[in-house]
C-alpha cells in the first residue's frame, strides 16, 4: 500500500505540472505618473518613416537620458508630441532602476543612423567583421531592476535607411554577412540582470538586428506590444528571453523577419507563459537554437500563426544542444506556414559533431489545428536523444498534402482527433489516428493592428 505522503507528493507534482508557466500572478501594466514630460522638436515626413535630412543633426539623447537619469523610482519620463512636432531623434539610451520610458500616442522615437553613436569599440558598429558585436542597442537596460518601455508611441530603428557616412542599411549588412561574418548593427531594446522588467503596449518597428531581447533575470512581461517589420529584413527577431525565468508575453502581435518570438536557452529557461499573441511573418513560435542550458516548464496557448516561414518551432544542434522538456503548446492555430511543425536536432549544422547533444521529450501539441499543407519535421538527434512528443487532437486540414520527415522519434496519439501518422527511420507511434471535432479556428486570424 503506498503510503499517504508519497500518494500527496505524487498529486502535488501532478497540479505543478498542469499549471506550470510564470509563477508570477501578472495582471495588466499600469503607466506610472510623469517625473517629466517632454515635448517632441521634430517631425516625422515621408509618411512618418523618418526625419528631413536637416534633423538628423539635433539628436534629443542628451535630453532624455537626462531626465531618465533624474527620475525618481516609480515615475516615469514621458515623450509627447507638441502640435505639429511628432518625433525624437537618439542615440543609445541607458534604463535606470525603477523608471518607465514612456511614448505617447503618436509620438515616434527613432534611431540614430550614425553607427558612431552605437559603437562599442572604435569603427566597431556598421561593419561586417568576425567578431560581430559591436553595437549598443538604441534602449538598454543593465541592472535596472523593475524598469519598464510603455505607452502607445513608436520606437523605429530605421533598419531599411541607410547608414550616414556609408551607402548601405543596417539591413544591407545583414544581407551581405551571407557570405561569411557578422554583422554589426543595433538591436532595438536590450535589457539584462534587470528582474520585473516590463513592456507595455509599444510598438517596435524596423529594428537594426533583435528587437527585445531580455536575458539572465527573473520577471518579463510583453504585453500589448506591436512589433512590425519585414519579413525579408534578416536577423530581425521579434522577442528573445535568453536565460530566463518567469516570463510572459501576451496580446502581442509580431511580424517580422525572423524568429517572432524564440526563447534562447543558452542559460536555463524556465517558467514561461506565452498567450493570447497572434504572430504573421516571421519565423515562428521558437526556442533555440540554444539549448545547452535547458528549458523547460514552458506554456504557449491561445495562438494564431498567419503567414510564417514556421509555426512551432524548437531547434538545436550537437554544438549548443541540450534537455528541452515539459512544453506543452495548446490552442493553436496555424495556416499559410511553410513548415507549420518544426522539431530539427540538427538545426543549420549540416553533419558537424559536438559534445552537446540535443534532447527534446515531454512536448505535447493540444487542440493544434493546421489549416492549410506544408512540411513536418520531427527529428531526434540518435537512438538515445530522441524526440518524444504527445499529439492531443492535432488536426490537418490538408493532411494529405503535408509532407513529413521523421526520424529518432516516440510519437503518442490522443486523447482527441488526430488524423496524421507519422512514419520514418526509429519511429515508433503509440494510438492511432482518430476522427474528431477539431480545433475551432474562425475568429483566430485578425488583421495586424495600427496604433
Amino acid at each position: 500500500m503506498r503510503r499517504p505522503a508519497v500518494l500527496f507528493l505524487a498529486w502535488c507534482l501532478l497540479v505543478a505540472g498542469a499549471s506550470a508557466q510564470d509563477a508570477r500572478n501578472v495582471t495588466e501594466p499600469a503607466i506610472p505618473r510623469s517625473c517629466a514630460v517632454l515635448s517632441a522638436n521634430l517631425t516625422a515626413v515621408d509618411g512618418s518613416k523618418t526625419l528631413a535630412a536637416a534633423d538628423e543633426a539635433k539628436p534629443d539623447t542628451e535630453r532624455i537620458q537626462k531626465a531618465l537619469d533624474g527620475c525618481p523610482k516609480g515615475q516615469s519620463v514621458e515623450l509627447k508630441p507638441d502640435a505639429a512636432h511628432n518625433a525624437f531623434l537618439s542615440g543609445p539610451l541607458d534604463l535606470r532602476a525603477g523608471v518607465t520610458l514612456r511614448i505617447d500616442a503618436k509620438a515616434i522615437l527613432f534611431g540614430s543612423r550614425n553607427p558612431k553613436d552605437y559603437e562599442l569599440r572604435p569603427g566597431s558598429c556598421g561593419i561586417v567583421d568576425q567578431r560581430g558585436h559591436g553595437c549598443k542597442a538604441l534602449i538598454n537596460g543593465d541592472n535596472a531592476a523593475h524598469a519598464s518601455v510603455m505607452g502607445d508611441g513608436t520606437i523605429d530603428g530605421r533598419g531599411w535607411a541607410k547608414i550616414a557616412g556609408k551607402g548601405v542599411s543596417w539591413w544591407d549588412l545583414a544581407e551581405q554577412a551571407r557570405a561569411g561574418g557578422n554583422q554589426n548593427c543595433p538591436r532595438l531594446i536590450v535589457v539584462s540582470h534587470s528582474d520585473d522588467f516590463t513592456l507595455y503596449r509599444v510598438t517596435l518597428k524596423n529594428s537594426g538586428n533583435f528587437h527585445v531581447v531580455y536575458s539572465a533575470g527573473s520577471g518579463f512581461t510583453a504585453w500589448g506590444v506591436i512589433i512590425d517589420t519585414p519579413k525579408n529584413a534578416r536577423n530581425t527577431d521579434g522577442i528573445d528571453p535568453s536565460s530566463a525565468t518567469n516570463v510572459t508575453i501576451t496580446h502581442c502581435f509580431i511580424r517580422t523577419g525572423d524568429d517572432n518570438v524564440a526563447i534562447k536557452a543558452g542559460g536555463h529557461c524556465s517558467h514561461m507563459t506565452i498567450t493570447h499573441n497572434h504572430f504573421y511573418a516571421g519565423h515562428g513560435m521558437s526556442i533555440g537554437s540554444e539549448t545547452n542550458g535547458g528549458a523547460d516548464t514552458i506554456r504557449v496557448s491561445d495562438l494564431s500563426i498567419d503567414g510564417a516561414d514556421n509555426g512551432i518551432r524548437i531547434k538545436s544542434n550537437s554544438g549548443k544542444g541540450g534537455l528541452v522538456h515539459d512544453i506543452v503548446y495548446s490552442d493553436v492555430c496555424i495556416r499559410d506556414t511553410r513548415y507549420p511543425i518544426y522539431m530539427d536536432s540538427d538545426y543549420e549544422h549540416y553533419g558537424k559533431s559536438g559534445d552537446k547533444l540535443p534532447e527534446f521529450t515531454g512536448i505535447v501539441l493540444r487542440d493544434v489545428r493546421v489549416e492549410t499543407g506544408g512540411r513536418i519535421t520531427l527529428q531526434g538527434y540518435d537512438e538515445k536523444h530522441r524526440l518524444g512528443m504527445s499529439l492531443e487532437n492535432v488536426y490537418f486540414d490538408k493532411a494529405q498534402d503535408m509532407k513529413v520527415l521523421a526520424e529518432h522519434a516516440d510519437l503518442a496519439f490522443g486523447p482527441g482527433n488526430v488524423n496524421l501518422r507519422p512514419s520514418g527511420t526509429d519511429v515508433s507511434v503509440k494510438g492511432a489516428p482518430v476522427t474528431g471535432t477539431p480545433n475551432a479556428c474562425t475568429d483566430k486570424f485578425v488583421p495586424l493592428p495600427v496604433r
